[in-house]
């Protein structure tokens, strides 16, 4: 008996030295100094081979960093270990779940799940947390595996942390705080726990408290270096909700982003979250500077050129931008998102239009509105992005252009700009077919005219200026009857809003009783003599009015 006990004894030290071996590594990760970490747990793969949960974790680092053939290799090593094999199963579950095979997934989840003792939670939670960093994230999948860890073990504060993640990423506020609050009390030590609390205010837009409760975070420990990200991002989403404050509050965003990487490392992939972050707060000459000194650190990382791309386009090197994303771009193996395309698109277009608005390479300019569509077609969302470009060309009076991409644009009906963006369309198919050298109106395009403005007029019935453009284009179009209509509908809306407006209006008003007026000419010469009348009360020097009434009573 007493050999056995010392022999137990032994075990249990030897158990908890490996423990031990990897707390550092999971402070590193927690703290998100990932090079330190894979630092660490590379040490500890060196000295114990047999440590199957330090490849898992590596793994799981790797696959963080989106480098997911190295990812592959510690979980595939890891998985034939004597000590904690299993976990990497969970990892090459998450690759599944990444290449949207779920049955793979949950069959390697299950062949964890089915090795657990009734009181193990840890692997459950990163059974949880696999769904939730998937590409395509399942937060209800992760709250049934959370909920049977917290029945078999409720106090276990990492099991409360993860379902605070996973009922926050589902949208569940109230479950999440009481979740976050618990793995707090659980575990004082889990100051991840206390500032996610200040995330959730954040994410209700109450950025004065979120900000409180993340110096909360800061006074029990100032080198927690995630604190500093979420406050950030905080200011960078208050700036952007309250336009006041932006100046102020992007500045301060930018600080803190910059103690955040002083306090985790200066890697290249900690460079790159830094890039994306400075691509939120349009800080495209310090993205640029980001972009050459990860160049310098490695060179042959295909995602510098995004930001090379980026950076390059907004500080006004167009060529040098082309270049970067067309690079990029090109290889299917890189991970292109739908703002890759709306920037290339604009690098062809800036290349296809000179500054005047006229077309200098017909095929940049079609190549790069096929980009635009691309990142619509990627994310139906992208077409929010597209009211700013499409207004720069119509600014530049390329009309032609800027009515492609309006007509993107009103593709997403949820889009923010949607109405707007309609008006836009409307206006870039009027004047693109009213310049002096067009022979003959686009039919077609007029009709699309037609429709966008009676989209706004639908959404906006009191917006005046979308039916006398509508006129406008019925005219062009021959269509008499919608010709009057659209005019007298846009004299009611205006004479609704009072004397003040009309008189403001006097000449868009003379406009439409000349119009109308020779509308009725060909039908009812009274009522068309009715109508230049009430364009001479407005303006008696008007020849057009005074020559069509003595005509009509010739007749």
């Amino acid at each position: 008996m007493n050999k056995f006990k010392i022999f137990s004894l032994a075990l249990v030290a030897t158990t908890f030295a490996k423990a031990q071996d990897l707390e550092p590594a999971k402070k590193a990760i927690d703290a998100e100094q990932f090079e330190k970490a894979k630092s660490l747990l590379k040490s500890v793969i060196q000295a114990k081979p047999t440590n199957g949960k330090a490849a898992f974790l590596l793994g799981n680092i790797y696959l963080k960093q989106n480098i997911s053939d190295s990812a592959s290799i510690y979980f595939q090593k890891g998985l034939s270990a004597s000590d904690g094999g299993r976990f990497n199963n969970i990892g090459l579950g998450q690759m599944d779940l990444d290449a949207n095979n779920k049955a793979a997934a949950q069959a390697k989840f299950d062949m964890v799940m089915k090795e657990l003792k009734k009181k193990d939670t840890e692997e459950y939670v990163y059974i949880a947390r696999a769904y939730m960093n998937a590409d395509k994230p399942d937060y209800k999948s992760a709250i049934a595996v959370l909920t049977k860890a917290a029945t078999a073990n409720p106090n276990d504060a990492q099991v409360q942390l993860a379902l605070g993640d996973a009922y926050y990423g589902d949208k569940n506020q109230n479950d999440s705080y009481i979740a976050y609050r618990n793995a707090y009390q659980f575990d004082s030590s889990l100051i991840r726990a206390k500032m996610q609390l200040g995330v959730l205010l954040k994410g209700a837009k109450a950025y004065t408290e979120a900000v409180k409760a993340y110096n909360e975070v800061i006074a029990i420990n100032p080198n927690y270096g995630p604190v500093y990200r979420e406050l950030a991002e905080t200011y960078y989403l208050w700036g952007n909700n309250v336009p006041k404050t932006y100046e102020e509050n992007i500045k301060k965003a930018l600080g803190f982003y910059e103690k955040y990487m002083s306090l985790t490392d200066y890697s290249v992939n900690s460079r790159m979250r830094h890039a994306d972050f400075l691509i939120l707060a349009k800080d495209y000459k310090a993205l640029e500077d980001e972009a050459n000194k990860m160049k310098q650190l490695d060179g042959v990382n295909p995602r510098i050129m995004r930001y090379l791309g980026y950076s390059a386009y907004e500080n006004g090197n167009v060529d040098v931008a082309l270049s970067s994303l067309q690079n990029y771009t090109a290889n299917p193996n890189n991970k292109i998102i739908p703002r890759d395309y709306l920037y290339l698109g604009q690098a062809k277009i800036k290349k296809g239009i000179a500054a005047d608005g006229k077309v200098i390479d017909p095929a940049q300019l079609t190549a790069g509105i096929a980009d635009l569509k691309k990142a619509v077609e990627m994310e139906p969302l992208a077409a929010n992005e597209l009211n700013d470009i499409g207004k720069k060309l119509y600014d530049q009076k390329a009309f032609g252009a800027a009515s492609a991409v309006f007509e993107l644009a009103v593709s997403n009906p949820n889009s923010k700009n949607y109405l707007i963006d309609n008006f836009y369309l409307g206006n870039s198919i009027y004047y693109d077919n009213t310049r002096k050298d067009v022979v003959k109106p686009d039919p077609v395009a007029l009709q699309k005219a037609d429709v966008a403005f009676g989209n706004v007029i639908t959404a906006s019935p009191t917006t005046q200026d979308a039916y006398i453009f509508r006129a406008r284009t019925n005219k062009l179009l021959d269509n008499d009857a919608m010709i009057s209509k659209y005019y007298e509908d846009y004299i009611r809306v205006v004479t609704e809003k009072g004397a003040e407006e009309v008189t403001k209006n006097k000449v868009k008003f003379v406009e439409a009783y000349n119009n109308i007026g020779a509308v009725y000419a060909n039908t009812d010469k009274a009522k068309a003599i009715e109508y230049f009348n009430k364009a001479l009360e407005l303006d008696a020097a008007n020849e057009y009015a005074k020559s069509s009434i003595e005509q009509l009573k010739k007749k």
